[in-house]
């Protein structure tokens, strides 16, 4: 009895594997033949994709310039308490963001590049039958995951048109971020100084009366320099027309 039951789990097992082994089997089968993507669905898919992306962007600019408008009520604030350290440090958060959002805004820019390229590439698709790379929107991805606000997105997306055989697969660079690279510190001091005036309104009436005083004062020495190398060129062509 115990030898039949034996068998029959053994037979039961058998018929289990040979199960398995032809599911597995199919699965590489329909692995091989599955037909490929329709381009046009793939167009359809990116370019929303794509547009979502875009109206992030958007958003994130929104909220970066309702920001804005916060540090420009702090900066005057501070101007008026003759406190220019604070107004100073909060005007170059100011050039930060202003820079953060043109870099936005050319990231929405090359992502509606993208969008176009694709729609060429598809239309050949549509012709000779299969999807051509285009060196075009593999160099504008590039640009896009090395920008920080982009990198996750179009790492993502990067890998779903590497597939399709849009573009090929590349080494990604390092992450872009200009904002807190030394040589950008001269060109932000700058535009602090842009930033006051346009923001804090300093004109010799508006401002602080410690900052006027300053500036006055500045005045005078710059005339008193003025004064003295005038003189001494009258004493020295005194000294030419003399003689003796």
């Amino acid at each position: 009895m115990r030898s039949r039951y034996s068998l029959f789990i053994y037979q039961d097992s058998k018929t289990e594997q040979r199960r398995l082994g032809r599911k597995r089997k199919m699965k590489r089968v329909m692995k091989i033949i599955k037909p490929k993507p329709d381009p046009k669905q793939l167009l359809r898919d990116w370019q929303r994709k794509l547009r979502q992306d875009c109206r992030n962007i958007e958003r994130q600019i929104q909220d970066i310039q309702k920001e804005e408008r916060t540090v420009q009520k702090a900066i005057k604030e501070a101007a008026k308490r003759s406190d220019m350290v604070s107004a100073k440090a909060l005007a170059k958060e100011i050039v930060s963001s202003r820079r953060t959002v043109n870099k936005l805004y050319e990231n929405k820019a090359q992502m509606n590049s993208i969008s176009m390229h694709l729609g060429e590439s598809i239309a050949v698709a549509g012709t000779v039958g299969n999807i051509s790379k285009s060196a075009e929107v593999m160099k504008l991805v590039n640009n896009l995951i090395k920008a920080p606000q982009m990198a996750a997105a179009m790492q993502e997306f990067s890998k779903e048109m590497t597939k399709a055989g849009v573009i090929e697969e590349f080494v990604i660079d390092a992450i872009d971020d200009a904002l807190d690279s030394e040589d950008m510190e001269e060109e932000i001091d700058d535009e602090v100084d842009k930033v006051l005036s346009a923001i804090a309104g300093e004109t010799a009436a508006e401002r602080p009366e410690a900052v006027r005083k300053e500036r006055i004062k500045e005045d005078g020495i710059a005339q008193g320099v003025d004064d003295e190398e005038e003189l001494e060129e009258i004493q020295l062509g005194l000294l030419k027309l003399d003689p003796n």
